[in-house]
């Protein structure tokens, strides 16, 4: 499989994912942005859109962070310089950002987060600093400036007086002007700052890395509500102790098991990480269609709209072991036949499913009504619906 700009995936994994910076130039080439500086603003002015505002200047205060939505009349404020405006998610509201995703399938799915569109006048930047998860940075429109740093940063002063985690005595190590169509790769815990040279549109692919404190407590709390209150502490095999107040090896040792939950099997552990990482963020909710179809209504409307999509507003995985195939879309699991395995891979690997690669599934009734479950609970829609 060939990556953006030619390196192999295969290369591109072993020698740069999670390892160090990759520039690579014109990774897609002739690339044209599909939103203009105007279309953002509009969607920064939505309620249900998150947006930012970043005033490196001419704040109350440098570094000055608004957050949104705004009012149009703000951007006629603004002024000429040294200003950048972020809308997050922007591939559940563009469907050619969604598309854009589909760049990336060397990385497994359950790790994209979103496409973050920023765009900066002159000067515009949000600050030199430091990202916790990796990042693609696709120049959409003109010309951006980045500089980086593998040095460790975490001993850097950082701005007082803002919301914003920025760096003081930015040092950089290389630097790059990327131009449309160039794209710089960044693991995490590498300091970057981008610097508009002038007006520009920038897109950031995000990959998610949940945190060891998030996973360990979110399991605990899934955890803690069925375990019944009869279970308790056991210990029928007591031996008499040579010291009453010493807790011995074999307490030790129980403690230990009951600690790391040995009585939950692998595959429960599996598909609580199924349900887990679906789940969608608070402002990322999916809508049933009004009218429920029925299968076979179902397989009249796709052979009629010729084509399914994704709701870019779920999120889907799979698990499949030798004897069952678990689909995860938005935190809910639903268990199918192994014979289905191939049909879930596809919802899973793909965002866009032509009639011809559905037509293979649709003679079977469990596809079908696969099918018509997710588009009646609103996780796959016909093109016109969106």
């Amino acid at each position: 499989m060939q990556l953006l700009g030619g390196l192999t995936a295969q290369d591109f994994l072993q020698h740069y994912w999670q390892k160090k910076p990759l520039l690579i130039r014109q990774a897609i080439p002739d690339f044209v942005s599909p939103l203009s500086p105007d279309e953002l603003a509009g969607l920064a002015c939505e309620t249900d859109v998150e947006s930012r505002l970043i005033l490196e200047k001419d704040g109350a205060a440098p570094w000055q962070l608004e957050h949104g939505p705004f009012e149009e009349s703000r951007f006629s404020q603004l002024p000429a310089s040294h200003w950048t405006l972020l809308v997050q998610h922007a591939n559940q509201l563009v469907p050619q950002l969604a598309e854009l995703l589909d760049q990336f399938t060397f990385i497994p799915g359950w790790r994209i987060d979103d496409v973050m569109v920023s765009y900066a006048p002159p000067q515009g930047s949000v600050g030199p600093h430091v990202d916790q998860y990796d990042v693609f940075l696709l120049q959409g429109s003109g010309t951006r400036r980045w500089q980086i740093t593998t040095r460790d940063t975490s001993q850097f002063d950082r701005w007082d007086n803002t919301e914003l985690d920025i760096l003081r005595g930015f040092d950089p190590e290389e630097e790059w002007d990327l131009m449309p169509g160039d794209m710089l790769y960044l693991p995490p815990n590498v300091a970057h700052h981008g610097v508009a040279l002038e007006p520009c549109l920038t897109f950031s692919v995000g990959f998610r890395a949940p945190r060891y404190a998030e996973l360990l407590s979110a399991w605990t709390d899934d955890q803690i509500v069925p375990l019944a209150d009869q279970l308790l502490y056991q210990d029928p095999e007591l031996q008499l102790q040579q010291h009453c107040g010493e807790i011995d090896a074999t307490a030790r040792e129980r403690i230990r098991n009951i600690i790391r939950q040995q009585f939950v099997s692998n595959e429960q552990i599996d598909r609580w990480f199924g349900r887990y990482i679906t789940e969608p963020p608070p402002q990322s909710m999916s809508v049933a269609p009004e009218i429920q179809l029925q299968p076979e209504a179902f397989r009249t409307q796709l052979a009629t709209r010729g084509e399914l999509w994704r709701n870019e507003f779920c999120r889907f995985a799979f698990i499949q072991n030798a004897t069952a195939v678990w689909l995860y879309i938005d935190g809910q699991e639903i268990a199918v036949t192994t014979e289905l395995a191939r049909l879930v891979a596809l919802l899973c690997d793909q965002r866009r499913y032509s009639l011809a690669c559905l037509a293979p599934y649709m003679t079977e009734n469990p596809a079908r009504e696969l099918l018509t479950r997710l588009y009646n609970m609103g996780a796959v829609e016909f093109p016109d619906a969106i």
